[in-house]
């Protein structure tokens, strides 16, 4: 038996292989098994080859796997790109319909099984993804009636027939595999999991929920991948909750929209991708100036301009901090896991309302749309604070006066009213302005208003809720690995390695990007011997930034990918060994 299982379902985009990944994963999920998933994809409606790469582990795990168990294959294309990743003793399981090939250095085991066939003769060649399912389940030594609650809630509402057709076309597949295994099958059973209830999600879900629990009651924006599953889950939840969400004619819309609403006194979100954000940014800039909340998520993927629309990249950094012309105070967030990415949004609601500015939540490809197994969440954790809203009546001044909305105060945050609120009547511009919002161009009011507005997060990275994700057991290390967002789990595998090679070795998350939490990191820094970068850009942005906050710049070094891939374990595990072996840290 095996306590942790690789597999792969590849094919062209429009065959099913998302449901497929799908249903394979919902059921190994209720069984109580951790599961990590990501989809390599075409930027494409249909056609390209799509691949849904799972991990199946009877312990908790948030990284994608080196090598691979299981291949099926619905095309040639699956074999030839991805046989590679299969160790000796792996299985491929290949549709007869293509009449499957391998290449001469494979080291897995062809099995060729008529899925299309099968499956017309059920009644629609649309089913070969459930005979696929039925032939990994032999493989497995899996019972296929783990698989009769998920097609009933998938294909309930079609019909009683349907779903009897699709759990035929499990057993059929099972069948055939049974044969061609013979002493084999069963080859690679999975040990029991614990049978535990916990959730599988992706990381835009758990963003959606952590809005809606975090008060947001209405969006603003624009189709756009990979961030357009947020919108989507808020479309079925908000007008539950007496909200709304607008698709907008563009991002520019959708972030002044969305500017709008949090001026009303409604919190509201918008969520794009690294183009969409460029479009947002003068919005960004007059959230900023009139000091007006709003939270906006930013799903990095591979660029510049159209780029890499469903690949995996994280170089949106530095235009999320310097991207907005003219100075503002702005919170960056980046949350490393699901969990994080729910309390983390519902979080940035709070922030935003209580510093009166923008905050981003960053995300990536690989956090946002890969599909995991998440402990239960706590809605408890979440909690609604307003900051200086004022919702008491406001005295009418001697000299009716227009309300301070822009007052100059110690702590940088001025009081704020919601419109029709009786003698909170002020000004709002884009302009520079006086404590009314009247229209100013004085240099003494400039400069009043600029380090007002300036000083709002001096204290945030000491009051933040761990800015600093740390596993940290040594004192002194030899190595720090310090990353953001996704590549959390798979550095954390990786130092499971290199601790097993004699290295002690430390890992940080930094969750808040701007401000930076200087302090916090260079006493990690100052702790190890050498420190090493991995981010998924080109020119090393957060070890860039970390540089300019926390100095050390011969001590840092990066290790960068920017091909569209996410790291996978042992290329953090080996890069790290032959820098700190032959001296390159």
């Amino acid at each position: 038996m095996i306590n942790q299982l690789s597999w792969k379902v590849g094919g062209q985009q429009g065959e099913g292989i998302e449901s497929t990944g799908e249903i394979f994963c919902i059921a190994l999920n209720r069984l109580g098994y951790y599961l990590y998933g990501y989809r390599h994809f075409s930027s494409r409606i249909k056609g390209g080859h799509t691949n849904n790469k799972i991990r199946v582990s009877t312990t908790e795990t948030r990284a994608i796997s080196d090598d691979l168990d299981i291949l099926v294959a619905f095309d040639q294309e699956t074999i030839d790109v991805n046989y590679k990743e299969l160790h000796e003793g792996g299985i491929i399981i290949a549709d007869a319909k293509f009449k499957p090939v391998c290449p001469e250095d494979t080291k897995a085991e062809l099995y060729i099984v008529p899925f299309t066939e099968i499956a017309a003769e059920l009644g629609t060649s649309l089913m070969k993804n459930m005979v696929a399912i039925g032939a990994t389940c032999a493989v497995l030594g899996m019972e296929i009636s783990v698989f009769n609650d998920v097609v009933d809630e998938i294909f309930g509402r079609k019909g009683e027939e349907i779903v009897k057709k699709n759990m035929d076309a499990i057993t059929a597949g099972y069948k055939a595999m049974e044969v061609m295994l013979g002493e084999k099958l069963g080859a690679m059973e999975l040990e029991k999991a614990d049978g535990q209830k916990r959730l599988f999600m992706i990381g835009n879900d758990a963003i959606a929920l952590g809005a809606v629990a975090g008060g947001c009651r209405f969006m603003a924006a624009y189709p756009i991948t990979p961030a357009s599953e947020i919108m989507e889950y808020l479309i079925k939840k908000l007008p539950q909750l007496g909200g709304t969400v607008i698709q907008t004619e563009d991002e520019i819309a959708a972030a002044t929209m969305a500017i709008g609403a949090n001026y009303g006194g409604v919190r509201a979100i918008t969520a794009s991708a690294g183009p969409g954000l460029s479009l947002k940014m003068e919005a960004i800039g007059l959230a900023g100036i009139t000091e007006t909340p709003i939270v906006i998520v930013d799903t990095q993927r591979g660029g510049p301009s159209t780029g890499l629309p469903t690949k995996q990249e994280q170089s949106d950094l530095m235009a999320m901090i310097y991207g907005t012309h003219g100075e503002i105070p702005k919170i960056v967030m980046a949350p490393s896991t699901v969990e994080e990415a729910f309390y983390d949004t519902a979080e940035a609601f709070n922030l935003a309302e209580e510093y009166q500015c923008p905050v981003i939540v960053l995300s990536d490809l690989q956090l946002s749309l890969g599909k995991q197994t998440v402990q239960p969440l706590d809605y408890g954790k979440v909690e609604i604070r307003r900051g200086k809203l004022v919702d008491t009546e406001i005295e009418e001044s001697e000299n009716k006066a227009y309300f301070k909305r822009y007052e100059v105060t110690q702590d940088g945050v001025s009081p704020r009213v919601v419109p029709g609120m009786k003698n909170g009547i002020h000004h709002v511009t884009g302009v520079e302005h006086d404590e009314t919002g009247r229209p100013s161009e004085t240099a003494l009011n400039r400069k009043a208003q600029m380090d007002k507005r300036m000083r709002k997060l001096d204290n945030l990275t000491t009051t933040f809720q761990t800015p600093v994700y740390k596993n940290t057991p040594h004192e002194e290390a030899d190595l720090l690995i310090l990353g953001f967002n996704s590549t959390r789990g798979t550095i954390d595998e990786a130092i499971g390695r290199l601790e097993t090679d004699g290295m002690k070795v430390n890992h940080a998350q930094i969750r808040l990007i701007h401000p930076f939490p200087a302090d916090e990191v260079l006493a990690l820094v100052q702790s190890a011997k050498k420190v090493v970068v991995i981010e998924n850009n080109a020119t090393g942005q957060l070890a860039n930034i970390i540089k300019m906050n926390v100095g050390h710049v011969n001590k840092i070094k990066s290790i960068l990918k920017y091909d569209g891939n996410p790291f996978l374990p042992h290329e953090i595990h080996t890069q790290c060994k032959e820098m700190f072996e032959y001296g390159n840290i």
